[in-house]
């Protein structure tokens, strides 16, 4: 019984096998599961952001309602309330809420 034990003990080591696949395996999982969403995520508010017009309801960043009344350049003209009227960057707004739109 013992032989075999120094038989064992006695047996070349073996070469591990390469690490490579898995790496690039979960590389590739990492981009499927969560860079790839958020890059689509980002695209659609972009779009989102794009379409904004006169009229809209919209909800910005930090949680303010308000109806659009001016598109600028850059910024945007909110109505929150009667004779109260902000403006916001347009990166802000967070939702658009009409009809189909909103979250």
């Amino acid at each position: 019984m013992f032989k075999f034990f120094y038989v064992l003990a006695q047996e070349a080591p073996r070469k591990a096998p390469p690490m490579w696949p898995v790496f690039v395996i979960i590389g590739v999982l990492f981009y499927v599961l969560l860079l790839r969403p958020q890059q689509r995520q980002r695209k659609e508010h972009q779009q989102l952001l794009t379409r904004i017009k006169t009229g809209d309801k919209v909800i910005t960043v930090g949680g303010i309602h308000g109806l659009v009344t001016n598109v600028k350049n850059g910024t945007l003209v909110l109505k929150i309330a009667e004779g109260v009227k902000i403006e916001v960057s347009r990166d802000a707004i967070r939702a658009v809420i009409n009809g189909k739109e909103g979250s």
